[in-house]
């Protein structure tokens, strides 16, 4: 059979990690096809904490997601790779010598796949319904998209880990005054974002839930705090609340594939190689899963190299040598050595 679409390799999700996966590809000279089921690259980090800085990336200082993403598409961008937006994969099954991927728009066949989803779909952790009421987007906020929008306000925070502590610090530099609750007296971020904290001006107001929130006439939010296991409310008048409880993640991508690589923890089993145990399909970033593992951004980039050179191994065995890259240029998404 014939098919519209024959490459080297799909890789299947455009976050960091895919993105990254794209560019090396790239300069393996790979003929590429990234499908993505979001409107726009980036993946969770563009979607849910655009405005965080990201610290564990070798080589770069304060940068922050919105950056980040915007380095890798022009990174991604020097090699004409075939990036489809809006498709959704719904299949994946083995042909010849290599597979067929069948999504939302056609059918690819390619010789390798590397799935790079992360932890799949994402919704935040809400508020229950009786304290959100209708101050989702009014007033409760579970992304920072735009940190202008909340200049000169009083805001709160709520949550204890690393994402809660670095928001309260970022909103510190823009707003008139941040603060942050945490139902433990302790936070679960690294240990340079708690000093962080602590060097700031954040008010801290721990260990306290949210019991109540109410909408003043002049829109302000009148926010009631109850101290945990004990009688003990204060109360905070601020203008916007910013929740970050964590995210909801749930990675269904192979339900119903014809291939069904083994899967621990709604993670991959991968070897050393990254590949899965389907031979040819590789997993890396968050939804790789092997003992020991730093879910760090940082971590997913560096697995890409190891998952492109083995897949290289396999479909181009002549071209199996690694390349380092310091004897390469790029000139108009050409390859010169």
């Amino acid at each position: 059979m014939t098919y519209k679409t024959t490459t080297d390799v799909v890789i299947i999700g455009a976050g960091p990690v895919g993105m990254f996966a794209a560019f090396y590809a790239g300069l393996r000279e790979l003929d590429t096809v990234v499908i993505e089921s979001l409107a726009a690259v980036g993946g969770q980090v563009a979607n849910l904490y655009p405005q965080k800085s990201i610290l564990d990336i070798a080589g770069f200082v304060g940068t922050n997601g919105r950056e980040l993403i915007a380095n890798l598409q022009t990174q991604m961008q020097q090699f004409e790779t075939d990036v489809r937006l809006n498709t959704t994969v719904l299949d994946v099954r083995p042909e010849g010598t290599g597979f067929i991927v069948h999504t939302s728009q056609d059918d690819i066949w390619t010789k390798g796949v590397i799935v790079a989803t992360g932890k799949g779909a994402f919704e935040p952790r809400r508020l229950a319904p009786a304290l959100e009421g209708d101050l989702a987007d009014a007033g409760i906020n579970y992304f920072l998209n735009e940190l202008e929008h909340f200049r000169d306000k009083r805001v709160l925070v709520a949550g204890g880990g690393d994402s809660a502590v670095d928001m309260a610090t970022l909103l510190n530099t823009v707003a008139s005054e941040v603060h942050l609750t945490h139902r433990r007296d302790k936070f679960r971020a690294m240990e340079r974002a708690v000093s962080d904290l602590a060097a700031s001006d954040v008010i801290v107001d721990t260990p306290y839930t949210i019991e109540a929130i109410e909408k003043q006439m002049d829109g302000s939010l009148l926010v009631t705090l109850a101290k945990v296991r004990e009688a003990e409310h204060k109360q905070i008048v601020v203008d916007e609340i910013m929740i970050n409880y964590g995210f909801l993640s749930e990675n269904k991508i192979v339900a119903g594939w014809t291939i069904q690589p083994e899967v621990a923890r709604q993670k991959f089993t991968v070897s050393q190689q990254m590949e899965t145990s389907v031979p040819g399909v590789y997993a890396v970033g968050d939804v790789a899963g092997y003992p020991g593992k730093a879910e760090l951004i940082a971590t997913g980039f560096g697995e890409v190299p190891t998952a492109i050179n083995s897949l290289i191994s396999r479909i181009y065995p002549e071209r199996a040598t690694v390349v380092h890259s310091s004897g390469i240029t790029i000139e108009n998404g050409t390859i010169k050595r």
